[in-house]
Protein backbone atom coordinates (compact mmCIF):
# COMPACT_ATOMS: atom_id res chain seq x y z
CA UNK A 1 0.00 0.00 0.00
CA UNK A 2 1.49 3.37 -0.95
CA UNK A 3 1.70 6.39 1.35
CA UNK A 4 -1.07 8.06 -0.62
CA UNK A 5 -3.36 5.03 -0.81
CA UNK A 6 -6.81 6.04 0.49
CA UNK A 7 -7.05 2.72 2.35
CA UNK A 8 -4.56 3.97 4.96
CA UNK A 9 -6.94 6.78 5.99
CA UNK A 10 -4.20 9.37 5.70
CA UNK A 11 -2.44 7.92 8.73
CA UNK A 12 1.32 7.72 8.30
CA UNK A 13 3.36 6.20 11.11
CA UNK A 14 6.37 8.30 10.11
CA UNK A 15 4.34 11.44 10.90
CA UNK A 16 3.13 10.36 14.36
CA UNK A 17 4.52 12.12 17.42
CA UNK A 18 4.79 8.95 19.53
CA UNK A 19 6.76 7.14 16.85
CA UNK A 20 9.09 10.11 16.31
CA UNK A 21 9.61 10.60 20.05
CA UNK A 22 10.48 6.91 20.39
CA UNK A 23 13.05 7.18 17.59
CA UNK A 24 14.55 10.32 19.15
CA UNK A 25 14.63 8.57 22.54
CA UNK A 26 16.37 5.55 21.02
CA UNK A 27 19.02 7.88 19.57
CA UNK A 28 19.44 9.62 22.93
CA UNK A 29 19.57 6.32 24.85
CA UNK A 30 22.30 4.96 22.58
CA UNK A 31 24.41 8.08 23.15
CA UNK A 32 23.71 7.91 26.90
CA UNK A 33 24.84 4.28 27.11
CA UNK A 34 28.00 5.10 25.19
CA UNK A 35 29.02 8.04 27.37
CA UNK A 36 27.82 7.31 30.92
CA UNK A 37 30.14 5.36 33.17
CA UNK A 38 29.45 3.67 36.51
CA UNK A 39 26.83 1.38 34.93
CA UNK A 40 24.00 3.86 35.51
CA UNK A 41 20.54 3.91 33.99
CA UNK A 42 19.02 7.25 32.94
CA UNK A 43 16.79 7.16 36.04
CA UNK A 44 19.74 6.50 38.33
CA UNK A 45 21.65 9.32 36.62
CA UNK A 46 18.72 11.73 37.15
CA UNK A 47 18.47 10.70 40.80
CA UNK A 48 22.13 11.44 41.46
CA UNK A 49 21.95 14.78 39.68
CA UNK A 50 18.82 15.79 41.63
CA UNK A 51 20.54 14.95 44.91
CA UNK A 52 23.54 17.05 43.86
CA UNK A 53 21.23 19.96 42.97
CA UNK A 54 18.92 19.85 46.00
CA UNK A 55 20.76 17.97 48.75
CA UNK A 56 19.28 15.30 50.99
CA UNK A 57 15.66 14.37 50.40
CA UNK A 58 13.11 11.86 51.53
CA UNK A 59 12.64 8.93 49.18
CA UNK A 60 9.18 10.20 48.27
CA UNK A 61 10.39 13.74 47.50
CA UNK A 62 13.39 12.41 45.59
CA UNK A 63 11.06 10.34 43.43
CA UNK A 64 8.97 13.41 42.60
CA UNK A 65 12.06 15.50 41.80
CA UNK A 66 13.40 12.82 39.44
CA UNK A 67 9.96 12.09 37.89
CA UNK A 68 9.70 8.52 39.21
CA UNK A 69 6.66 6.68 40.45
CA UNK A 70 6.62 5.25 43.97
CA UNK A 71 7.33 1.69 42.79
CA UNK A 72 10.39 2.78 40.78
CA UNK A 73 12.09 5.03 43.33
CA UNK A 74 12.67 2.28 45.90
CA UNK A 75 14.49 0.08 43.38
CA UNK A 76 16.57 3.00 42.12
CA UNK A 77 17.54 4.00 45.66
CA UNK A 78 18.40 0.39 46.53
CA UNK A 79 20.62 -0.02 43.45
CA UNK A 80 22.42 3.29 44.00
CA UNK A 81 22.94 2.37 47.66
CA UNK A 82 24.40 -0.99 46.55
CA UNK A 83 26.82 0.91 44.28
CA UNK A 84 27.88 3.03 47.25
CA UNK A 85 26.77 6.28 45.60
CA UNK A 86 23.99 7.21 48.04
CA UNK A 87 23.21 6.57 51.67
CA UNK A 88 20.43 7.33 54.09
CA UNK A 89 20.07 8.67 57.60
CA UNK A 90 17.11 9.33 59.86
CA UNK A 91 15.31 12.61 59.20
CA UNK A 92 15.90 14.74 62.30
CA UNK A 93 12.53 16.45 61.74
CA UNK A 94 10.54 13.23 61.34
CA UNK A 95 11.90 10.01 62.84
CA UNK A 96 9.55 7.93 60.68
CA UNK A 97 11.40 8.69 57.47
CA UNK A 98 14.93 8.69 56.13
CA UNK A 99 16.81 11.27 54.14
CA UNK A 100 18.68 10.06 51.06
CA UNK A 101 21.93 11.82 50.18
CA UNK A 102 25.05 11.37 48.11
CA UNK A 103 27.93 9.51 49.72
CA UNK A 104 31.48 10.73 49.35
CA UNK A 105 31.85 8.36 46.38
CA UNK A 106 28.64 9.80 44.91
CA UNK A 107 29.91 13.36 45.33
CA UNK A 108 33.12 12.40 43.54
CA UNK A 109 31.33 11.28 40.36
CA UNK A 110 28.93 14.23 40.01
CA UNK A 111 31.25 16.51 38.00
CA UNK A 112 31.99 13.63 35.62
CA UNK A 113 28.29 12.83 35.26
CA UNK A 114 27.35 16.46 34.59
CA UNK A 115 30.04 16.76 31.92
CA UNK A 116 28.86 13.53 30.30
CA UNK A 117 25.24 14.71 30.53
CA UNK A 118 26.11 17.93 28.69
CA UNK A 119 27.92 15.96 26.01
CA UNK A 120 24.95 13.60 25.66
CA UNK A 121 22.60 16.53 25.11
CA UNK A 122 24.97 18.10 22.59
CA UNK A 123 25.34 14.87 20.63
CA UNK A 124 21.61 14.10 20.78
CA UNK A 125 20.77 17.53 19.35
CA UNK A 126 23.71 17.64 16.90
CA UNK A 127 21.53 17.28 13.77
CA UNK A 128 19.75 20.54 14.69
CA UNK A 129 20.93 24.10 14.17
CA UNK A 130 21.52 26.11 17.36
CA UNK A 131 18.24 28.02 17.02
CA UNK A 132 16.37 24.77 16.34
CA UNK A 133 17.85 23.23 19.51
CA UNK A 134 16.50 26.07 21.62
CA UNK A 135 13.04 25.81 20.04
CA UNK A 136 13.02 22.01 20.34
CA UNK A 137 13.98 22.02 24.03
CA UNK A 138 11.43 24.77 24.69
CA UNK A 139 8.71 22.74 23.00
CA UNK A 140 9.64 19.62 24.97
CA UNK A 141 9.39 21.65 28.19
CA UNK A 142 5.96 22.83 27.11
CA UNK A 143 4.83 19.24 26.53
CA UNK A 144 6.04 18.12 29.94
Amino acid sequence: MSDHDPRNGGYQLDDQVGFLLRLANQRHTGIFQELITHDLTPTQFSTLIRLSEHGAASQNHLGRMAAMDVATVKGVVDRLRDKGLIGSRPDPGDGRRSLISLTEAGELVIAELKAAGSRITTETLAPLEVAEREVFVGLLRKLT
